[in-house]
This record gives C-alpha cells, structure tokens and sequence, in this order.
C-alpha cells in the first residue's frame, strides 16, 4: 500500500486518463449478482452459492455481507438449504447429485455458457467427438465437459491442435470457453479446420459478446497509453487476457484487485493512462483508482471507445415464480 501524495512522479503535466467502453460488468455477471440478492431478498440469509458467484472479491465479500454462503463442495450445502450454481455453470454429475438431495435450486449459470452446453450435447447425441477450446482448469470448462456424455477432448492452445488424436475426424466438432474471444482462439481452430476439414464449430455470433467488446476495445485503447491498468481478480480468465493484450501491444500492462494496489511508480514518464475492468469488476473499483490517481497527480479524464452494450438476461424462471408466491402470500 502506499501514502497518496500529490508530486510523487516525474510528470509536469496533467495525465490523460482513458476508459475503456465497454469495461466491467456484463450481463451475465449482473444477471448472477442479482440472483443471489433476489433469493437472499425472498428466503433471507442464509442462502448457499457453489464456487464464487463470480470471480470478483468484492463482489464476494459484498453477498458474504448479505447473507450468502460460498462453498466448493455440494456436501457442504446443509439439507433443505437453498442452492445456486454459480454464472460459470456446473456438470451435469453435481447437479443430479443437488437433485438427489432434493436441494431447493436456483441456476444461475450464464445463459451464454448454457448455449455452449447445449451445443456440445447435440454434437454428441449427433455421434460427434467434440473438442472444447479452453482452459484447463477453469470452472466454466469443468462444467461444460461434464454436461457432455460422449467423448471430450480440451485443447487450450494450438500444439493441442496440432497433435490431438481422435477416433473419427469425419464426425468432429469443437466447442469454445465463452471468456476465449474470436481473436483467442482463430489459430486453434484454423489448426483444427487444416487438420479436420470436416470439423463443424459454432457461428461466430456465438462469441460471448462481452469478451470480444472488451478485448477489442484494449486492443485499439493499448495502441494511445504509455500504461493499461486492468481491474479484475488474479483467478479471473478475461482479466487476465485484458493484461496480456496490453503486454502483447508492448504496453506495460498491470492487473489489480483493487485500486490501491498501484504503484505510484508506475506513472513515471507516462502521459496517457488506459483503464479497463474485467466483466467481473464492479465500476466502484474504477472510480476508486480515478480518485487515487487525482490525489497522485493532475488527470484529465476521457472515454475511449463508443460501444454500448443494452443485453439484459431475464432472471431464471424457478427464482421469478418463487418471488411471485411471496409477493401473493404477502
């Protein structure tokens, strides 16, 4: 941490400070937040949220506040407690095991990443091996391929592409991490399209829309700053490929939690600064590094960028009608 002091770079003159638009929330991240203040608003607390909601610290701690309890195991979930799968969805295997336990469910998987479920289980009721460009490890990629029957294979870069082995190359298709953008992942899948020419993929309006926004919008915002502050968790996949744009662009690029972990330092020599927050960042923390920077030193501020994003995901159907009885017993 450090003390704010004004004078503490070597710039004479004002800062200019860019933001990214669009940055921050997307709708799937409001649509989960929301989920979990309704249900908390029509059961009261405690409510019990399987791996974070989403992956945002302050977020977390803001619905810990309210009531909701976040665990990695359905067996730490008491009976009869109610249950939310988080925005990153889960595998078919934990939620008949939720079911098995007659736990009052609330899904609140983003309706993007259920596409991509949906997609990849009709591949493989068509007779199709499907392979899913992602992350090995993340959470939206564990429950992608466990909602899959047939067989799966992960490739996360394009030496998977280039040296996967599957049974049938005439009845293949591939599926992708709804937090890749077009741009992540077109060498996998042009690897993919030279060695499978049969290969079926999804539409590119598919794309999860707010990863290819934002990362566009750094990419062409990387190419005015002298310095890209990425706001977003550590654990966050679009956070973190936000930071590495920048690093790509040879922008250097930071990543922070919160807004007092930059480094005065880091403003030394730079004329422009380029801020940006991952679809999981709440824009309090932006407005927070805005007034760090003012007690730091002269800005002005300005929008980069004109794309308004207006998508809005209906909250599920099990959490509108419970609300409905409430309302009427009321």
């Amino acid at each position: 941490m450090f003390k704010l002091e004004k004078q503490v770079t070597k710039n004479n003159n004002p800062i200019d400070v860019f933001l990214a638009q669009p940055r921050g929330f997307c709708a799937g991240v409001d649509r989960a937040i929301s989920i979990v203040e309704e249900a908390l608003r029509i059961n009261g607390p405690p409510v019990y949220v399987r791996h974070e909601i989403v992956h945002n610290k302050r977020v977390i701690n803001m619905l810990e506040h309210k009531g909701a309890i976040f665990v990695e195991k359905l067996e730490d979930i008491p009976d009869g407690a109610v249950t939310i799968f988080s925005a990153h969805g889960i595998s078919s295997k934990i939620e008949n095991a939720a079911i098995a336990r007659s736990l009052p469910i609330i899904d609140a998987t983003c309706p993007l990443v259920s596409k991509v479920h949906a997609e990849g289980k009709k591949h493989s009721e068509n007779g199709c091996e499907v392979i899913l460009i992602g992350h090995k490890g993340h959470p939206e990629v564990e429950g992608t391929m466990g909602r899959i029957s047939g067989t799966v294979y992960l490739v996360s870069n394009v030496n998977d592409a280039k040296n996967i082995v599957v049974e049938n190359p005439n009845k293949l298709a591939y599926v992708t991490q709804t937090t890749l953008s077009v741009d992540d992942t077109r060498d996998i899948i042009l690897e993919l399209e030279r060695r499978f020419p049969k290969i079926n993929g999804p539409n590119v309006k598919d794309i999860c829309y707010a990863t290819q926004n934002r990362q566009s919008a750094v990419r062409e915002l990387g190419q005015q700053v002298d310095l890209l502050i990425v706001l977003g968790a550590s654990n966050s996949s679009n956070s973190n490929r936000l930071k590495e744009i920048g690093m790509e662009l040879g922008v250097p690029s930071y990543l922070i939690d919160e807004a007092n972990q930059m480094e005065p330092s880091w403003l030394n020599g730079v004329s422009k600064i380029g801020i940006t927050a991952g679809a999981s960042a709440p824009e309090e923390l932006v407005e927070e590094l805005i007034e760090n920077l003012r007690a730091i030193c002269e800005i002005n501020l300005k929008t980069f960028g004109d794309i308004i994003e207006d998508v809005i995901f209906k909250l599920p159907k099990e959490l509108t009608e419970l609300s409905s009885q409430t309302q009427e017993i009321l």
